[in-house]
C-alpha cells in the first residue's frame, strides 16, 4: 500500500478521543463556569474546535469527546456546532461524560482512567487504532500522516512531539529519542527538562497526541488499572512504562503539520495562561499571522449564531467609529476606536472609548469614554462608563486579575465588586 493510499484508508480505520474534561486553572476566572476546551479563542471559535477541524479534514468521522470540569458549554456547543455527521454513514461525535464506571464514588482519575471507562464504546466500534487528542491546544495537523507513519513504522504507540525551549518544557511531557525516533525517555512536566542533542535551549514536548494500535492499548490500559500506585494517566504513568518495553515511536510535528501561512512555522499553542491566551489571540489581528483562519483547504467549523455585518458608525470630530489592525465579528456595532483588538460576536463600543491591544469576548459592551488596555474582557461584561484599564497597573491588580505579563483580565463578578 502507498503512504498516499494509507493517508486516504487509514482514518476509516481509526477512532479518535478528544480528551476535554480539563479544568484550566491557568486560565484563571475564564474558566469558573467553563472547562478550557470551551473557552472562546480567535473571535468565533471555541478552543476545541481546532481538534475536532482536523479529525474533521483528517478524514476522521468517529470521533469520541470526554467530558468532566464543567462540561455544559462544551456539550451545548458541540450539540449545536458539531451535529452534522451522518449516522447512517458511521459517522458521529459521540459525547461521553465521566461516568463513574470503576465505582459510584470516583470521577476520571487520570487522562488513562478516563479512555479505559470509554473501552467499552471504543470496542464496540471495532477500530484498528485509537488516536488520543488532547481537546485544548491551537494548531493544525493532518492526523491522516500521522495515522500513515505509526503504520509504517510499526510501533504500536506513536507519540507526536514538538520543539519548545527548556523554559516552557516543564509545562509539558519532555521525551528523548534515538537516531530512530525510537523515545528512549519520557518525563512528565520536569523541574530541569532533558535538552535535545546539539540544541542546549530546546526541549522536545508531547503535544499530548497518541496513536495506539487498538489491541495494544487494551492490554496497556488493563495493565494500568491493576498498578496500586499508578494515577492512571498517560503522561505520568502509561507512556513511561511503554517507553521502558521500547513500544513508542516518536511522531514530529513537521511530518504533519499543515502549513498555510506563506514563510511561517509550525504553529502549536497551548494556551493554558492568562497571558498565553492574550497573546495567541493577539497574534491573530496582524497583517500576516503564525496561524492562518482565512485558509479554505483546512477550515476551521464552529457553531456560530447567525448575526448581521459588524458596523461601524459616526464620524464627527472625536466621536467614530473606526478599527486598526483589529478583527471584528458578526453582530458588533463600533462607535469607539479599536487598535491591535480581538472582538468576538455582538460586541458593543460606545462613543469617545478607546479599546487597545485587548481582547472582548461575545456580547461585551464598552461604555462611553472608557479606555481598555491589553486587557481580556469575559463574556457578557458591561464596561462602565469612563473606566480606566491598562493604566495604572496597582489599581487594575486591586480590582481585576493582572497576570506576570501586564495583562488584565475582567469578569462579570469583577465588575459587580466595583
Amino acid at each position: 500500500m502507498s503512504y498516499r493510499s494509507m493517508e486516504q484508508r487509514l482514518p476509516k480505520k481509526a477512532m479518535a478521543l478528544v480528551l476535554a474534561g480539563g479544568r484550566g486553572s491557568r486560565l484563571r476566572q475564564l474558566t469558573d463556569v467553563r472547562c478550557k476546551p470551551a473557552v472562546y479563542f480567535g473571535g468565533k471559535f471555541r478552543i476545541v474546535d481546532f481538534v475536532l477541524s482536523n479529525c474533521m479534514n483528517s478524514g476522521m468521522r468517529r470521533i469520541g469527546v470526554l467530558t468532566q470540569y464543567k462540561s455544559h458549554s462544551l456539550l451545548r456547543h458541540l450539540q449545536r456546532g458539531w451535529n452534522f455527521l451522518k449516522s447512517e454513514m458511521n459517522e458521529f461525535i459521540d459525547l461521553i461524560p465521566a461516568q463513574q464506571r470503576i465505582d459510584d464514588h470516583s470521577w476520571y482519575r487520570g487522562t488513562a482512567d478516563a479512555v479505559f471507562q470509554s473501552l467499552d464504546i471504543v470496542r464496540a466500534n471495532g477500530p484498528d487504532y485509537v488516536v488520543v487528542l488532547a481537546g485544548d491546544h491551537i494548531y493544525k495537523m493532518d492526523y491522516a500522516r500521522m495515522l500513515a507513519d505509526h503504520v509504517e513504522q510499526g510501533a504500536p504507540c506513536t507519540v507526536a512531539c514538538v520543539e519548545v525551549s527548556r523554559k516552557e518544557a516543564s509545562d509539558f511531557g519532555v521525551i528523548a529519542i534515538d537516531e530512530n525516533r525510537r523515545v528512549t525517555d519520557f518525563v512528565e512536566k520536569p523541574a530541569d527538562p532533558p535538552h535535545m542533542p546539539g540544541k542546549p535551549d530546546r526541549s522536545l514536548a508531547s503535544m499530548g497526541i497518541y496513536i495506539f494500535s487498538a489491541e495494544y492499548l487494551y492490554e496497556v490500559l488493563q495493565q494500568d488499572m491493576m498498578e496500586p500506585d499508578s494515577s492512571h494517566d498517560f503522561g505520568k504513568d502509561v507512556l513511561p512504562r511503554a517507553v521502558r518495553a521500547g513500544h513508542v515511536l516518536a511522531h514530529p510535528f513537521e511530518l504533519s503539520c499543515v502549513f498555510n501561512s506563506p514563510g511561517k512555522t509550525h504553529y502549536w499553542r497551548d494556551v493554558g495562561t492568562v497571558d498565553a491566551y492574550w497573546e495567541a489571540n493577539i497574534d491573530l489581528t496582524a497583517t500576516s499571522p503564525e496561524l492562518n483562519l482565512y485558509d479554505r483547504e483546512w477550515p476551521v467549523w464552529t457553531f456560530q449564531e447567525q448575526l448581521p455585518p459588524a458596523k461601524f458608525v459616526h464620524i464627527l470630530g472625536a466621536r467614530r467609529g473606526m478599527a486598526l489592525e483589529s478583527t471584528v465579528s458578526g453582530g458588533c456595532f463600533i462607535s469607539g476606536g479599536l487598535s491591535r483588538s480581538r472582538l468576538f460576536s455582538s460586541c458593543r463600543v460606545h462613543s469617545y472609548s478607546q479599546v487597545e491591544w485587548s481582547v472582548l469576548l461575545p456580547g461585551v459592551e464598552v461604555g462611553r469614554h472608557a479606555r481598555l488596555t491589553r486587557t481580556i474582557v469575559d463574556h457578557g461584561c458591561r464596561i462602565p462608563d469612563g473606566l480606566v484599564v491598562g493604566e495604572d497597573a496597582q489599581l487594575d491588580a486591586q480590582r481585576f486579575h493582572r497576570s506576570v505579563n501586564g495583562v488584565t483580565l475582567i469578569t462579570r463578578s469583577m465588575l459587580e465588586r466595583l
